[in-house]
């Protein structure tokens, strides 16, 4: 068994033009039948520092989101010399709300700072068994 075929991903922020001075369009993260997400920001070209990074919960798709204890990088923020570097939320989902939102804010440079991020939802009640449920528009397994 490979233990990433058991896995969702989700693409909570895909790869589009930079961003500067505002907050980056996310997807929400439905955790439903999963026990642990991790999520993963990637970094590009980037000319000042993260305003903001954190993970947000809600018990209702779409609103009431408040950010989750510790899981920011408040005091750590991406700076303009962490071009191409990754960071990551590892979040347990046990007693967790359902909903996950990424919060990213790209700070106010010249030009600004590229990122994308997706989720890994991991530890499923039942395992996904096709690309559409693992989330992916295609896939190919070696055997």
């Amino acid at each position: 068994m490979i233990s990433t075929q058991d896995c969702k991903f989700v693409n909570v922020t895909p790869p589009a033009a930079i961003v500067n001075n505002a907050s980056y369009t996310t997807n929400e993260i439905d955790t439903l039948g999963y026990d642990y997400c991790t999520i993963v920001c990637s970094l590009g070209a980037s000319d000042i520092a993260m305003a903001a990074l954190k993970v947000q919960e809600s018990d209702t798709s779409g609103s009431g989101h408040a950010d989750i204890t510790s899981a920011t990088f408040a005091s750590a923020l991406p700076s303009s010399t962490d071009d191409n570097k990754m960071y990551a939320f590892y979040i347990p989902l046990q007693g967790r709300k359902r909903y996950l939102d990424l919060v990213a804010t790209a700070g106010n440079g010249s030009t600004g700072t590229f990122l994308s991020a997706i989720a890994i939802l991991s530890r499923a009640e039942q395992t996904p068994n096709s690309a559409t449920a693992r989330g992916l528009g295609g896939q190919v397994i070696l055997t």
